[in-house]
């Protein structure tokens, strides 16, 4: 053991022992891995994601890590909510494999995530809140306990959730990353080696702390954006996902909800009016009938118009005031990205690598 907290899993046995930990997580993680091990055997996909559905029936996935914005653009009023975290996707079309939310409550208020703080009544379970014994008032700004408290309840404590949790195949396959580092498009169409690309490197970029206090940019990696779950190798995973995207004509999309005009420190974050309105247009499919221009170094495919946005912000380029400065941190990005993927150069099927060699030449130059 490396550490006194462990969650060992049994598949044999099917059995999971959790140790040295009281976080509740731990349980419906362990599960949702299990699936990841099970559902492949089965012919099915088993995703990290989000997944609503519009009242035409036209479903979007949504992938990204904490702090992308999963939760909160997943979380539609105008859309059914299929789910927020874990879903299947099969012959059939999509499933969620949860039958509630387990919702971060840190700092909630009404105001911000009515949703959440409605859903939290009779039959809802908090984990590691402090709240008053005698007026059970909860105190969602505490953090003496943990920075990760939550509210687990069912499904239908949500308004708009579409019951049963299923839906027909996906239209649009959303992958969110939250660039730090400023050099993402706020929107790019993908091809299917792209999305798979994107998919196995599961990019996102935290606010780290460095030793002298300066806070920079920091590159995650996490391949199908759940590293944690997943149990046989990430091309695996990619493969399934671009063949169910290819058969059900679905398109893929990268959408940075992170800095632009300039890196953290000199850039803004990207208005989230701004995000919600792209992915307004990719729900719509006006996006599909824009024009493209094909973006160095990523070789992404910008549109040339979004309603309501401002058409420069969709080049990242034009919003840095030093383009020398651009043009360094975007080849540093692909760098970082080049590295990563050196861990996923050597799947093969059978002696065959043509897949992993096309994956690879869909990323950065």
């Amino acid at each position: 053991m490396t550490s006194s907290t462990s969650i060992d899993l049994n598949l044999q046995r099917k059995e999971m022992v959790i140790l040295g930990t009281q976080y509740a997580g731990e349980m419906k993680k362990g599960l949702f891995s299990v699936m990841h091990y099970l559902m492949p055997q089965r012919g099915i996909l088993s995703v990290h994601s989000g997944c609503n559905m519009g009242k035409d029936g036209d479903v979007a996935l949504f992938f990204g890590l904490s702090g992308t914005g999963k939760t909160t653009l997943s979380t539609d009023p105008n859309r059914y909510l299929i789910g927020d975290d874990e879903h299947c996707w099969s012959d059939n079309g999509v499933s969620n494999i949860e039958g509630g939310c387990y919702a971060k409550c840190i700092d909630l208020s009404q105001e911000k995530e009515p949703d959440i703080w409605n859903a939290i009544k009779f039959g809802t379970v908090l984990e590691n809140v402090v709240f008053d014994e005698h007026t059970r008032e909860v105190y969602y700004e505490d953090r003496s306990v943990t920075e990760n408290t939550r509210a687990c309840y069912p499904i239908e404590y949500i308004p708009n959730a579409k019951i049963p949790c299923v839906g027909p195949h996906p239209k649009n396959v959303i992958l969110l990353a939250c660039d730090a580092f400023g050099v993402l498009p706020p929107i790019s169409k993908l091809t299917l080696p792209q999305t798979m690309y994107h998919f196995i490197s599961g990019y996102t970029a935290l606010i780290a702390g460095t030793e002298d206090g300066i806070l920079e940019p920091q590159a995650t990696f996490s391949a199908c954006f759940g590293a944690a779950f997943i149990m046989l190798h990430p091309t695996q995973y990619a493969a399934m996902l671009a063949e169910r995207m290819r058969r059900h004509g679905a398109t893929g999309w990268l959408v940075n909800t992170g800095w632009s005009g300039g890196s953290y420190g000199v850039g803004q974050r990207m208005k989230l009016a701004y995000t919600r309105k792209i992915i307004d247009a990719i729900h719509n499919g006006s996006l599909l009938n824009a024009k493209y221009e094909e973006t160095p170094v990523f070789k992404l495919q910008i549109p040339d118009y979004i309603d309501g946005i401002p058409s420069h912000i969709l080049h990242p380029e034009n919003t840095w005031s030093d383009v020398k400065a651009y043009r360094e941190t975007l080849e540093k990005l692909a760098g970082l990205f080049k590295k990563n993927f050196e861990n996923f150069s050597d799947y093969k099927i059978g002696n065959d690598s043509r897949l992993t060699q096309e994956i690879m030449e869909a990323g950065p130059l």
